[in-house]
């Protein structure tokens, strides 16, 4: 009894310096964002802004076209994780509840596609994009996101777990297969939907290396691009409290998006399934 207690405090150790570990830093570049340059640059580990300032936000707003930036990620995460979210769950659903010719070809070629390095799919990609005109456009940050193997999985990997009881029923009153989906296997599936949601809009809002090749123009441009632009506009000293003041602005819709969906994650993490 008290060497289980010893390993369950000596995890809870473990697991506090982790969290302390990944927090310090975010903590400390809020704290940096709301400092004056001669604190920054005072050769002290300070975690108090004394005298508190926001003067670095004020500049970052006035000087960088971060409204556009940030309105531009908000607006391709958004409609990226909904597409990508009824895509996958339609699919996932088709491969978990029902029986078709080369379903498991299929399925396999969808693992296979989840090996495939990302980068390899660029230069391809890139031309495909240039084909359809829609360098430039919110047409290739989004619809190359609305597809992807780890959501299709991960959703049919739930929608198997489904109990056959409460489809029968449900066409037992009446509802044909898409009232069955929409109705029963949707709203069962939320915890493992809001985890893909979670994923896709975090993936998606912090992706750099695409949104980099195909946009030209800061209209179209994402807030991990002009963090960039922002970053190499400073060409002898570098500013931290606005560079720092940048990165938190961008880091906020993440932090929110979990903390709404938190709830539905942890339950997917810890009851991976519907239990008869």
């Amino acid at each position: 009894m008290k060497m289980s207690k010893i390993y369950r405090l000596t995890g809870y150790f473990i697991l506090i310096i982790g969290a302390v570990s990944m927090l310090l830093p975010f903590i400390y570049m809020i704290c940096l964002s709301f400092m004056t340059d001669k604190q920054i640059f005072s050769g002290m580990v300070n975690f108090i802004p004394l005298p508190f300032t926001v003067k670095n936000y004020e500049y970052v707003i006035k000087t960088a076209d971060i409204l556009r930036y940030f309105f531009n990620s908000m607006f391709v995460a958004l409609l990226t994780t909904i597409g990508q979210v009824i895509i996958a769950s339609m699919a996932g659903y088709a491969f978990g509840r029902f029986s078709f010719k080369y379903k498991n070809i299929l399925f396999f070629l969808i693992i296979i596609s989840m090996m495939i390095p990302p980068q390899v799919n660029i230069v391809p990609l890139f031309f495909i994009m240039k084909q359809f005109n829609w360098i430039d456009t919110y047409w290739a940050l989004i619809v190359p996101g609305l597809f992807g193997g780890f959501g299709v999985f991960m959703m049919r990997q739930w929608f198997n777990s489904m109990p056959e009881d409460m489809e029968a029923s449900a066409k037992i009153d009446g509802c044909n297969t898409f009232q069955v989906f929409y109705k029963i296997a949707m709203p069962l599936a939320m915890p493992a939907v809001m985890t893909l949601a979670i994923f896709t809009f975090i993936t998606t809002w912090n992706s750099f290396m695409w949104p980099l090749i195909v946009t030209n123009s800061d209209a179209i441009r994402t807030l991990p691009i002009g963090l960039a632009e922002f970053k190499g506009s400073f060409r002898e000293v570098t500013d931290w409290g606005a560079l720092t003041a940048y990165s938190v602005i961008c880091s906020i819709p993440v932090i929110v998006v979990f903390l709404l969906g938190r709830k539905y994650f942890i339950n997917d993490i810890l009851g991976g399934g519907i239990k008869e």
